[in-house]
C-alpha cells in the first residue's frame, strides 16, 4: 500500500486530494509543524534527508516533490485518468502546468509570506513581489476563463498540482482581480474529493469552511 508522509499546513494535502481522485488506498504518516517555528519536525529526516513533505513510499519506490509525486502516481495507478493522451499536444501542455506550479507561480506567494514577516524591513521588497504575484495569477486567470478546469471541463493532474498555488493565494487575500481563478478555487475545494483528503489530512488553513 502507498504510505504519504503528510505535514499538516503543506503541499502533501494535494497528494492526498490525487489520491482521494484516483480512489487509490494510501495509509497517513502524519507530522505535525512546530507552532513556535512553523517547520517540519526533524523526523521527516527519517525518510526524507531534506526533512520535507510530500513524500510517498510505494513498495521499494521513495518520492519526494509533488509535481514527480503527482506525475508517478497518474501513471502508475490512474489507468488512463487525469492527464491528457501521451501523444497529444495536449499532454505536453499538461506537462507545463505541473513545472509551472513550482517552478514558476509558487515563489513570489512564498516571498510575499516570508517578507511581509519582516515588517518595515520588507517593505523595499514589497512592491516587486507583488508585480510578480501579479503576473503569474493573471496568467492563471486567463488560462481559466475558457473552461471550468486547465482542460477542458474534466479535472486533470495539473489542475492538482496547481491547487495549493490558488489556496495560498486565497488565503493571503489575492483573488479578488482574478475570477476565474476564483472560480476554480471554489469548484476545486467544492470537491467530494478534495473533502475527504481534508477530513483525514488534518489541519489545513487553506481550505474553505
Amino acid at each position: 500500500m502507498i504510505i504519504v508522509h503528510h505535514l499538516n499546513n503543506s503541499r502533501s494535502q494535494r497528494i492526498l486530494w490525487l489520491l482521494e481522485e484516483l480512489q487509490v488506498p494510501y495509509q497517513l504518516k502524519c507530522y505535525q509543524r512546530d507552532p513556535n517555528t512553523h517547520l517540519a519536525p526533524p523526523e521527516l529526516k527519517a525518510i526524507n534527508p531534506l526533512g520535507k513533505s510530500p513524500v510517498i513510499e510505494d513498495g521499494a519506490t521513495v518520492l519526494i516533490e509533488s509535481g514527480a509525486i503527482v506525475d508517478y502516481l497518474i501513471r502508475r495507478h490512474g489507468h488512463g485518468r487525469l492527464q491528457p493522451d501521451p501523444s497529444t499536444a495536449a499532454y505536453d501542455k499538461y506537462v507545463q502546468w505541473l513545472h509551472f506550479a513550482e517552478g514558476s507561480a509558487m515563489l513570489p506567494l512564498m516571498l510575499n509570506l516570508y517578507v511581509g514577516r519582516l515588517g518595515e524591513a520588507g517593505k523595499p521588497l514589497q512592491p516587486r513581489i507583488d508585480s510578480e504575484v501579479t503576473n503569474y495569477l493573471s496568467f492563471i486567470d486567463e488560462a481559466l476563463s475558457h473552461s471550468d478546469y486547465l482542460f477542458g471541463d474534466d479535472l486533470s493532474g495539473a489542475d492538482i498540482q496547481l491547487s495549493f498555488i490558488g489556496d495560498v493565494a486565497k488565503q493571503f487575500g489575492k483573488l479578488g482581480p482574478y475570477p476565474h481563478l476564483a472560480a476554480w478555487v471554489e469548484r476545486t475545494q467544492a470537491r467530494p474529493a478534495y473533502q475527504a483528503a481534508v477530513e483525514k489530512g488534518g489541519e489545513y488553513a487553506y481550505a474553505r469552511r
